[in-house]
């Protein structure tokens, strides 16, 4: 057991100026976030060793970038209550805890736990501020892998190999580098001019017939990579089934982008396998002799007690539309739950053209806009890294608004379609990122739109929006239940 150790004043003011904000948000600050540098310890560290222990004993715990309450209690198999408990200065309304705040956990064992070794920081995962002067094209044309000589076709076009992996790193919102640094590991395609077998079938190594292609061995791994990650960040990962079907439950103290790698390769190896692969001479070995200590690098991504800048609905005023979707995937079918869809009135249903138009719910930068997305970004930087950004999808191609244009609350922003992907019916789907990273639309930090509040249903895309004594539930076919009159005040 490690013993409690005093906190200090800085900390705890820290704490405090954090609180000050949890009430809402009425003017709020779209500027870009302050990125802050992490110092590393000089020298290697030794692994701590998990023993079992007495049932809620208290251990030392220091807040990483983006934990909550809830998912800290799943990581140490107890409670929120008793976490609040043993921490008399945690309000219980703080939605991310400040990273590095100390904390006291009243854990439960459990055994199988895995390698407590951090592989990478949660900077290095994802599409956040990181990876804003990572050149794509620049870090696999100047290796000789052959990797350089890869195409494949991706959303409905041929693409170059540098060209599939920025436009999976954008959708999916993940670090590029981690996806080079997942096929070096496993095929050496960046710094190998030939290959051996079928590499350049399968060059991540997943030899599945339905994943065959560049294109489909990022899917696979792009999938997994945000399934571990956002399962951890929102507690819902217990336990992860290695290919031999053994379980390993991740160690309490990991961060979500290491078990994110922990989920790649329990896909792909057996218990000796990925022992190897998330060990210090395993997949970090690789990425540090690429680019370097990823820990040199930290940026925190998730500041304490993140606050939601205030947001209009995403539609005209004096207009009727369906709540179509609650809670569901943002990109893919990988977590997290993090995206709504509103569908329009329609005298008929399925794929038809509407003239209503989609919105904007705040004021900002449109930084993207091409194949049925928009994604506006409310820092006004126009890049889709840094800050707040709202993410459009199945937005038409005719009105569709273009790349740059700087917009304020209520602008146009294009109309709702069936473009970009399945569906069953016109609509558009909405969902949220800060510094790159998705967030879940229910929750701690729950997505809010002219006060309405999401809540989680019993199944993705199930759930409820919530303003006052007033409940909507998401359904999929149009009924007056599931209609919201956005009214102006």
């Amino acid at each position: 057991m490690i013993h409690r150790s005093a906190r200090s004043m800085s900390t705890l003011m820290t704490l405090i100026l954090f609180v000050a904000g949890c009430g809402p948000v009425s003017t709020p600050s779209y500027a870009t976030p302050t990125v802050e540098e992490i110092v590393p310890e000089v020298g290697p560290t030794p692994l701590p060793k998990r023993e079992p222990h007495l049932p809620g004993e208290l251990f030392e715990y220091r807040a990483q970038s983006g934990d909550t309450l809830s998912a800290l209690a799943a990581h140490f198999n107890t409670s929120v209550n008793e976490i609040l408990a043993a921490n008399p200065d945690l309000p219980s309304s703080i939605t991310t805890i400040p990273p590095d705040y100390p904390l006291q956990i009243p854990a439960y064992y459990v055994p199988l736990t895995g390698s407590p070794f951090h592989i990478l920081p949660d900077s290095e995962v994802i599409y956040g501020p990181s990876a804003v002067d990572f050149d794509v094209f620049e870090e696999i044309d100047q290796r000789s892998g052959f990797l350089r000589d890869l195409s494949a076709f991706a959303y409905k076009r041929q693409r170059q190999a540098w060209q599939v992996v920025e436009v999976i790193a954008k959708n999916y919102s993940l670090n590029p580098r981690v996806l080079l640094a997942m096929m070096e590991h496993q095929t050496q395609a960046l710094t190998e001019p030939l290959t051996e077998g079928n590499q350049a079938d399968y060059p991540m190594g997943v030899e599945q017939v339905r994943y065959k292609g560049l294109f489909w061995q990022l899917i696979w791994v792009a999938e997994r990579l945000n399934d571990g990650y956002y399962g951890w960040r929102t507690g819902t990962l217990e336990e992860i089934e290695l290919a031999d079907g053994l379980l390993v439950r991740p160690d309490p103290w990991q961060n979500a982008g290491t078990v994110a790698i922990h989920m790649v390769f329990a896909g792909i190896h057996g218990k000796q396998e990925f022992d190897h692969a998330v060990s210090p001479d395993g997949f970090y070995q690789t990425y540090k002799d690429l680019w370097g200590d990823p820990f040199e690098a930290e940026i925190v991504l998730i500041p304490g007690n993140l606050q939601q800048p205030e947001l209009a609905l995403p539609f005209m005023p004096n207009r009727i539309w369906d709540f179509s979707a609650g809670p569901h995937y943002c990109w893919g079918t990988s977590l997290p739950l993090g995206a709504l869809d509103f569908a329009p009135p329609a005298m008929e249903g399925g794929c038809v053209f509407s003239a209503e138009w989609i919105t904007a719910p705040g004021d900002g930068v449109i930084a993207r806009s091409d194949e049925a997305t928009v994604v506006l970004d409310l820092d006004g930087d126009g890049d889709e890294r840094t800050g707040w950004v709202l993410f459009f999808f199945h937005v038409g191609t005719d009105g569709r608004i273009a790349e740059g244009v700087a917009v304020e609350v209520g602008d146009l922003l294009g109309h709702p379609s069936c473009e970009g992907g399945r569906a069953t019916g016109t609509h558009f789907h909405i969902a949220r990122r800060y510094n790159g990273e998705w967030l879940p639309a229910g929750g701690p930090l729950a997505f809010v739109l002219d006060g309405w509040v999401t809540a989680y249903g019993d199944e993705p895309y199930q759930g409820t929006l919530t303003k006052g004594s007033k409940i909507v539930p998401a359904s999929e076919v149009s009924t007056a239940a599931n209609r919201i009159f956005y009214e102006l005040p």
